[in-house]
């Protein structure tokens, strides 16, 4: 199998920041924003975009946990760790994951996010879109989007439980 970095550290972290101006410049009001990361990876982007909204508007957006297993349409897990720390009625929540393939972990996503309150507006961000949907899903904010083909394997690595800060593609063949 090959293996080929595509993203770097510095490379990741720019993307993180300029999804981050993508989210200021189209929310008016960030006072009701919140961001839900999805497990595990996606926790970490939330986390970091959070940082960086604390550091550019000097507002500190809440961010939450979503579990997605226990709402996948293929295996069913009856515990749900997620957690979010305030109501997610009439707010304006962004989705964050790190990888968009199909888009079914988007919907598991979405049915968790809706099962604790009505958002006024649900919003997609990923570091990469990798494409090949199943589902009419799309991101509203892209860090990299990375062409594949269905056998490559995309793996996002991340500092905070992989040591590194990278993505790679791997090939089968």
């Amino acid at each position: 199998m090959k293996t080929k970095e595509v993203v770097d550290d510095v490379t990741m972290k720019r993307a993180i920041t300029r999804i981050t101006y993508e989210i200021i410049e189209r929310n008016k009001s960030l006072d009701n924003l919140v961001l839900a990361g999805i497990k595990t990876r996606g926790v970490y982007i939330a986390r970091r975009i959070q940082d960086r909204l604390k550091q550019i508007e000097g507002i500190d957006v809440p961010t939450g946990e979503l579990d997605i297993k226990p709402f996948r349409d293929d295996v069913k897990i009856e515990k749900d760790t997620t957690t979010m720390p305030v109501d997610v009625t009439d707010k304006d929540v962004i989705l964050v994951d790190d990888v968009l393939y199909t888009g079914r972990t988007i919907r598991a996503a979405i049915d968790n996010l809706v099962s604790l309150g009505r958002p006024a507006r649900v919003s997609l961000a990923v570091l990469v879109d990798r494409g090949h949907r199943e589902l009419p899903i799309r991101a509203d904010y892209v860090g990299k989007n990375i062409p594949t083909s269905s056998e490559e394997e995309i793996t996002v690595e991340m500092v905070e439980v992989d040591g590194a800060d990278r993505v790679t593609i791997s090939d089968p063949s």
